[in-house]
């Protein structure tokens, strides 16, 4: 099982998740034709998916889904909110697949399990991966931590956490008060601090990676991030992955 970051950040979000001979899309922010360009960096054509997955309707994880479905015939698994959410025409639509926010899938030889996460979007959603053995776990956009979430990501293999900002970075900067307000408020997103104090609640003797994801061009730096979560796990900074916006990261192995 792998898995590799096309891109992460407010730019556009996409992730690839491998199992076998199974590879599903976590999200698709960016345009069809950097879409393809950044698979290809990965060593995969985008006949090589199985589909796509998806978490909400904001544009930086979604912008891209529907041209990317529609031309290369992929099924959309999505939760009916999400779906309510997006303008989409009814021909995409029978590409889509509803998901239950609480209910485990299977794609293929994958095993998938949403769980629904405090963001302000209609039904958001983050997902667990995994091959009947190892699990990798995803949580980004999301403004706090609940019981529910950490339950579902604990004793994980692999992690990528979100770490959005630095709060007193946010705070500091030329953002107008009602975003700096939606960003820290309860369906904004997690700061780094708040990342680090999930991730001391988790069972961490799985764990073979860990990567920041979501970080804020603006109010964040990968140094600050790494820090954070290094100080939870008393490990070396670099050990700690960032997914940055214009590479994301390449592949990682879970074993």
């Amino acid at each position: 099982m792998r898995f590799a970051s096309l891109g992460s950040g407010s730019a556009g979000n996409a992730l690839v998740v491998e199992v076998k001979r199974t590879r599903v899309m976590l999200d698709c922010g960016f345009g069809l034709g950097e879409t393809v360009s950044r698979l290809s960096r990965l060593g995969l054509a985008p006949e090589d998916l199985d589909g796509i997955v998806l978490t909400h309707e904001h544009g930086d994880h979604v912008g891209g889904a529907a041209k990317f479905a529609r031309k290369y015939r992929l099924p959309v698994w999505l939760t009916y909110g999400t779906m309510s959410a997006l303008r989409t025409s009814s021909a995409l639509r029978e590409q889509f697949r509803l998901i239950d926010s609480h209910t485990r899938f299977q794609v293929g030889e994958m095993e998938i399990e949403p769980f629904p996460v405090p963001h302000d979007a209609r039904e958001p959603i983050q997902y667990v991966f995994g091959d009947g053995a190892r699990r990798l776990g995803v949580l980004t956009d999301t403004g706090c931590s609940t019981v529910h979430i950490e339950a579902t990501l604990n004793g994980c293999d692999a992690l990528v956490l979100e770490c959005n900002h630095d709060l007193r970075m946010l705070q500091r900067g030329p953002y107008p008060p009602s975003l700096k307000q939606r960003i820290t408020g309860r369906f904004g997103h997690m700061d780094n601090s708040a990342s680090a104090g999930l991730l001391a609640k988790l069972d961490h003797a799985r764990l073979q990676h860990v990567v920041a994801a979501h970080l804020s061009e603006q109010n964040n730096t990968p140094q600050a991030a790494r820090g954070a979560l290094a100080e939870v796990l008393n490990c070396e900074r670099e050990w700690i992955g960032v997914a940055d916006q214009a590479t994301g990261f390449d592949w990682r192995q879970i074993s």
